[in-house]
């Protein structure tokens, strides 16, 4: 099975397992944002359990 090419580019795996990824909501229409919520859509998540199984599915190779 593929590699999701929209998945490679969005997920990367951490040393210890976990999947990260980036906040939405951080592209555009930022005028109407505070600074607060910029900054703190800037960091890096890790996603959630529920979803990982299928994350995992999409970026294996």
């Amino acid at each position: 099975m593929k590699t999701k090419s929209s998945a490679k580019k969005r997920f990367t795996v951490t040393g210890t397992g976990k999947i990260k990824r980036k906040h939405a909501y951080k592209s555009h229409i930022l005028t109407k944002k505070t600074k607060k919520q910029k900054r703190n859509l800037t960091h890096d998540t890790i996603v959630d359990p529920a979803d990982e199984k299928n994350v995992r599915l999409m970026i294996q190779k």
